[in-house]
């Protein structure tokens, strides 16, 4: 399975509110992406938090184009070179200093109007490199309008699920009290939990193990909502998502749209089960967990829901079943789809190190780098690949006692022998000049 670029992941991310919409209003694009550019965000490689209006439009039409591919970055012919003359560069870059409140625009309208630039011949985007390079971006103001919240439910279940984490109760593990942390994923239009588990953490890997049990239950959703926890920001959630068809929304920080019925969902958990939960009869963490399965299947999705006009949860989400997106074909590639991949370095023993152990390869991978295909949760490894995804065989466990018994190929130290095919050669040749010489 081809790995995803994870700086396409992140524009993606950005795209969500975009790429999530089945589809768009007329003039709808352009504000939302001016939305898009107000926000901040964590660059992969960049010190910058900002992304402009005219790159969030070209990443939505890529997007349009070529899907998650088109997200790829492309390498720059002129990396680090600008295009602008010197003379002007300096005229642009002083324009800037002395007003930092001057838009590209009114930039390059000052270059034009004093003459010094032709109508038309400088680039928004030749000028914001310029002033990139020089540190002279100017972020934009704040909006002098209070921002407009409204409440709103999704019309249909499997619309848009929200995703979150809450600390919970301290249970045994191996014999010693481990804190928990409830991991849940809800349906917005039916409040219905499309699966929710006590993990040890709150790891990307504990969110990928829960979303996995909820698609194969409730199929897929069209949104996923979550936080900007760097759990969710993990590359392997990112793919995941973008391989299954599901949008990844980011919300914003301190402004998490949909935290209201999260925060309903974790009181009633708390005012309902923890609050009834006899910790002496609990059994470890599985035995937590069953407990936790019977009160949502039994209880919660049972009991009429205030925000549903009287209706249960799961009389809400069955009225929508025939409009569930089902896993269909993904059913059977689900499992690689939720595997890691980790590169490594095979050595010159054809081994690779995993998890503290050593796996065999194929000898003739020795010297190379390979990806890992490995089971997270099980920490098993399941396969080798290349970078373009193509299946490279097994890796089993090194058992180095049995290797002392194998027989090793070993190569010939005088190779073939060369068999004379009856024509010229530099010998014969040599041979023939020399003594034809001397008999002159």
């Amino acid at each position: 399975m081809k790995e995803i670029d994870p700086v396409a992941l992140f524009r993606l991310s950005v795209l969500g509110p975009l790429v999530s919409r089945e589809r768009l209003d007329r003039g709808e694009l352009q504000q939302i992406i001016r939305e898009l550019a107000l926000r901040e965000y964590a660059i992969p490689g960049s010190r910058r938090r900002l992304v402009g209006e005219k790159t969030i439009e070209a990443w939505y039409y890529a997007w349009r184009k070529k899907g998650i591919d088109g997200l790829a970055p492309k390498p720059r012919a002129d990396a680090g070179a600008s295009k602008i003359p010197p003379e002007l560069q300096s005229a642009l870059l002083a324009a800037k200093r002395d007003n930092p409140r001057r838009s590209i625009r009114q930039l390059r309208q000052l270059m034009e109007s004093a003459g010094q630039a032709a109508q038309g011949a400088l680039s928004r985007s030749a000028i914001h490199r310029l002033l990139q390079q020089h540190g002279l971006s100017r972020m934009p103001g704040s909006a002098t309008l209070p921002e407009e919240r409204r409440s709103f439910v999704a019309e249909q279940a499997g619309s848009i699920w929200y995703g979150d984490v809450m600390h919970g109760p301290a249970v045994s593990v191996a014999g010693r009290r481990r804190k928990v942390y409830l991991v849940s994923l809800i349906d917005d239009a039916s409040r219905l939990v499309a699966h929710s588990a006590f993990c040890l953490g709150e790891t990307a890997l504990d969110i990928e193990g829960v979303l996995k049990q909820a698609v194969l239950k409730r199929g897929l959703p069209r949104k996923l909502v979550v936080d900007n926890g760097s759990a969710y920001r993990a590359h392997t959630l990112q793919g995941i998502c973008a391989r299954l068809g599901i949008h990844l929304i980011y919300c914003r920080p301190y402004a998490p749209e949909g935290k209201g019925k999260l925060e309903r969902w974790h009181r009633t958990f708390r005012d309902q089960f923890l609050s009834e939960l006899d910790e002496g009869r609990v059994d470890g963490l599985d035995d937590l967990n069953a407990r936790l399965w019977a009160w949502v299947e039994q209880v919660y999705h049972r009991t009429p829901h205030g925000g549903l006009d009287g209706q249960t949860p799961l009389a809400r989400y069955q009225r929508d079943l025939p409009k569930i997106r089902a896993l269909g074909q993904r059913a059977a590639q689900l499992d690689a789809i939720f595997h890691h991949r980790i590169s490594r370095f095979v050595r010159k023993d054809g081994t690779v190190p995993y998890q503290g152990n050593r796996f065999e390869v194929p000898y003739e991978l020795a010297g190379k780098t390979i990806r890992l295909v490995v089971d997270p949760h099980a920490e098993t490894v399941v396969g080798i690949e290349d970078g373009q995804g193509n299946s490279l065989g097994t890796a089993t466990p090194l058992d180095a006692e049995a290797n002392l018994h194998r027989r090793r190929r070993k190569p010939d130290p005088e190779g073939p022998a060369a068999q004379p095919s009856g024509g010229p050669n530099l010998v014969e040749l040599a041979y023939q000049q020399y003594h034809g010489n001397k008999g002159d």
